[in-house]
């Protein structure tokens, strides 16, 4: 039966599949990254699990894998095939297509940014399927985005396209990592949710599904870290929104799990803040954990309808 390799290495487990010519998903697979044994053995497991998934192919579907995708966390260099910096996993310019290409016996292979990566599957096969333009805004630990344009995702000229996460929406707000002060991401992923609920609720260990709870049951302090979240998250939406003018747009990660706790107040202060600007539909995410993997199997078979047509 005919099928790619689909990888999706994340910063502490990696999520792949064997994916079939229609999309089904023929064999699933997860595997520990192990990051703790650092970058060189990181990539030997990433290529010892692609090389795995090839076996159990030719064992049990009959034949090897045409293609592989794999999808990769940081700066990635998807042209050249090239790993190029993950601070979580600690590696740096790591050939990622040539290894992978020379471990499984010279097919194609083709090497994505994670979240772009989920926002393709997310457009084709997921919440934004049938819409033209949308914006994949996964909200976890930072906050990312991906620019969907008529099936495909649009990367920019150096790779850095949809960061919305680094969009100054307070220019008095939290240092940032990248050097300014009131990014997004420091005032709405769900790592800065848990931060002002664990200063509010006085509670080290809390975090934002615990903040969300709190919010269902009516906590005041909780729904005031909630709603300023979602007010900074609404400012940066609609940043996007007026450069890009998405149909819709579509919220992912660890804070869309609260579900309407989170879509009936963003909605509303998304509204609040439009003016000449065309209200996209705000909706959940569809595919949860597995976007990442679907999306680096659809890369897989792009790159071989790319070489037929070529």
């Amino acid at each position: 039966m005919k099928h790619v390799i689909a990888l999706d290495v994340g910063g502490t487990g990696m999520k792949a599949a064997l994916v079939g010519a229609d999309g089904a998903l023929l064999h699933e697979a997860r595997r520990a990254t192990g990051r703790e044994r650092g970058a060189d053995a990181v990539v030997e497991s990433v290529l010892a699990f692609a090389a795995d998934l090839r076996a159990y192919g030719e064992e049990h579907l009959g034949e090897s894998a045409l293609a592989a995708g794999v999808a990769v966390p940081g700066i990635v260099d998807a042209e050249k095939g090239i790993a190029v910096y993950a601070a979580n996993l600690g590696w740096r310019d790591v050939p990622m297509r040539r290894l992978l290409a020379e471990r499984l016996g010279g097919v194609p292979v083709a090497l994505g940014h994670d979240v772009r990566t989920g926002g393709l599957a997310e457009g084709r096969i997921g919440a934004g399927k049938g819409a033209d333009r949308f914006f994949f805004v996964p909200l976890g630990t930072g906050i990312a985005g991906a620019i969907g344009i008529a099936g495909t995702i649009e990367a920019g000229a150096h790779g850095y396209a949809g960061e919305i996460g680094h969009v100054v929406v307070r220019p008095d707000g939290p240092d940032c990592p990248c050097g300014q002060r009131g990014c997004l991401e420091t005032l709405a992923s769900a790592a800065a949710v848990s931060r002002a609920w664990a200063a509010a609720s006085g509670d080290p260990e809390a975090d934002a599904a615990d903040c969300a709870k709190a919010v269902e049951s009516g906590d005041p302090k909780a729904v005031a870290v909630w709603l300023d979240a979602v007010d900074a998250l609404s400012a940066g939406l609609v940043t996007a929104l007026t450069l890009l003018d998405p149909r819709t747009i579509i919220i992912g990660g660890g804070l869309a799990e609260a579900g309407e706790t989170l879509f009936t107040p963003l909605r509303a202060a998304v509204e609040e803040r439009v003016t000449f600007q065309k209200l996209p539909h705000i909706v959940p995410a569809a595919l949860g954990d597995t976007a990442g993997c679907l999306g680096a199997g659809l890369l897989a078979w792009d790159l071989l309808s790319t070489e037929v047509s070529a």
